[in-house]
Protein backbone atom coordinates (compact mmCIF):
# COMPACT_ATOMS: atom_id res chain seq x y z
CA UNK A 1 0.00 0.00 0.00
CA UNK A 2 2.87 2.43 0.74
CA UNK A 3 5.28 1.45 -2.25
CA UNK A 4 5.07 4.82 -3.95
CA UNK A 5 1.86 4.41 -4.96
CA UNK A 6 -1.76 6.49 -4.23
CA UNK A 7 -1.31 4.82 -0.50
CA UNK A 8 1.94 6.87 -0.12
CA UNK A 9 0.89 9.97 -1.97
CA UNK A 10 -1.89 9.57 0.29
CA UNK A 11 -0.32 9.71 3.61
CA UNK A 12 2.10 12.43 2.43
CA UNK A 13 -0.72 14.98 1.55
CA UNK A 14 -2.40 13.93 4.70
CA UNK A 15 0.82 14.31 7.22
CA UNK A 16 1.27 17.92 5.01
CA UNK A 17 -2.24 19.28 4.81
CA UNK A 18 -2.38 18.43 8.54
CA UNK A 19 1.06 20.28 9.66
CA UNK A 20 -0.90 23.06 7.54
CA UNK A 21 -3.86 23.21 9.09
CA UNK A 22 -2.11 23.20 12.75
CA UNK A 23 0.12 26.05 11.62
CA UNK A 24 -2.69 28.24 10.59
CA UNK A 25 -4.71 27.63 13.79
CA UNK A 26 -1.73 28.74 15.77
CA UNK A 27 -0.76 31.95 13.82
CA UNK A 28 -4.65 32.49 13.95
CA UNK A 29 -4.35 31.64 18.17
CA UNK A 30 -1.76 34.12 18.10
CA UNK A 31 -3.66 36.50 15.84
CA UNK A 32 -6.70 36.71 17.97
CA UNK A 33 -5.13 36.71 21.13
CA UNK A 34 -3.84 39.98 20.28
CA UNK A 35 -6.93 41.75 19.84
CA UNK A 36 -7.25 41.83 23.52
CA UNK A 37 -4.11 44.17 23.52
CA UNK A 38 -6.14 46.65 21.66
CA UNK A 39 -6.40 47.93 18.24
CA UNK A 40 -3.00 49.57 18.19
CA UNK A 41 -1.68 46.14 18.30
CA UNK A 42 -3.96 43.83 16.74
CA UNK A 43 -4.54 46.34 13.50
CA UNK A 44 -1.21 46.21 12.11
CA UNK A 45 -0.69 42.28 12.50
CA UNK A 46 -4.28 42.33 10.65
CA UNK A 47 -3.56 44.12 8.10
CA UNK A 48 -0.04 42.06 7.43
CA UNK A 49 -2.29 39.32 7.25
CA UNK A 50 -4.28 40.88 4.60
CA UNK A 51 -1.27 40.61 2.29
CA UNK A 52 -1.67 39.22 -1.37
CA UNK A 53 0.50 36.32 -0.09
CA UNK A 54 -1.48 35.00 3.06
CA UNK A 55 -4.81 35.33 0.87
CA UNK A 56 -2.97 32.71 -1.33
CA UNK A 57 -1.91 30.91 1.59
CA UNK A 58 -5.12 30.58 3.38
CA UNK A 59 -6.99 29.09 0.10
CA UNK A 60 -3.96 26.65 -0.02
CA UNK A 61 -4.99 25.94 3.76
CA UNK A 62 -8.66 25.59 2.90
CA UNK A 63 -8.21 23.16 0.28
CA UNK A 64 -5.65 21.44 2.86
CA UNK A 65 -8.42 20.76 5.25
CA UNK A 66 -10.82 20.15 2.71
CA UNK A 67 -8.46 17.02 1.61
CA UNK A 68 -7.64 16.72 5.23
CA UNK A 69 -11.13 15.68 6.50
CA UNK A 70 -12.17 13.73 3.16
CA UNK A 71 -8.96 11.57 3.63
CA UNK A 72 -9.86 11.39 6.87
CA UNK A 73 -13.33 9.54 6.31
CA UNK A 74 -11.53 7.44 3.95
CA UNK A 75 -8.85 6.37 6.86
CA UNK A 76 -11.60 5.32 8.80
CA UNK A 77 -13.73 3.56 5.89
CA UNK A 78 -10.08 1.75 5.78
CA UNK A 79 -10.66 0.84 9.32
CA UNK A 80 -13.59 -0.10 9.97
CA UNK A 81 -15.05 -1.85 6.98
CA UNK A 82 -13.89 -5.33 4.99
CA UNK A 83 -13.82 -3.79 1.74
CA UNK A 84 -11.85 -0.68 2.57
CA UNK A 85 -8.03 -1.82 2.20
CA UNK A 86 -9.14 -3.29 -0.90
CA UNK A 87 -10.79 -0.01 -2.67
CA UNK A 88 -8.35 2.16 -0.98
CA UNK A 89 -7.13 3.43 -4.15
CA UNK A 90 -10.41 4.13 -5.81
CA UNK A 91 -11.31 6.02 -2.46
CA UNK A 92 -8.22 8.10 -2.71
CA UNK A 93 -9.17 9.00 -6.18
CA UNK A 94 -12.47 10.21 -4.90
CA UNK A 95 -11.00 12.19 -2.03
CA UNK A 96 -9.02 13.93 -4.50
CA UNK A 97 -12.21 14.46 -6.81
CA UNK A 98 -14.29 15.75 -3.78
CA UNK A 99 -11.57 17.75 -2.87
CA UNK A 100 -11.39 19.65 -6.40
CA UNK A 101 -15.15 19.71 -6.48
CA UNK A 102 -15.30 21.58 -3.40
CA UNK A 103 -12.16 23.54 -3.65
CA UNK A 104 -13.30 25.05 -7.85
CA UNK A 105 -15.86 26.92 -6.54
CA UNK A 106 -14.13 28.60 -3.69
CA UNK A 107 -11.66 29.33 -6.22
CA UNK A 108 -14.10 30.69 -8.13
CA UNK A 109 -15.26 33.40 -5.37
CA UNK A 110 -11.87 33.56 -3.86
CA UNK A 111 -9.43 34.71 -6.21
CA UNK A 112 -10.96 37.17 -7.71
CA UNK A 113 -11.27 39.11 -4.88
CA UNK A 114 -7.26 38.67 -4.11
CA UNK A 115 -6.65 39.88 -7.95
CA UNK A 116 -8.92 42.79 -7.08
CA UNK A 117 -6.99 43.32 -3.22
CA UNK A 118 -3.40 42.72 -5.50
CA UNK A 119 -4.52 45.74 -8.27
Amino acid sequence: MYRGREGQWAFILHRLSGLAVFFYLMIHVVNISLASFGPQVSGPVLSFFHQGVFRIGLVLVMAGVVYHAFNGLRIILMDFTTWGTKYHRQLWYGVLAATVAIGIPVLWVVVPQIVADLS
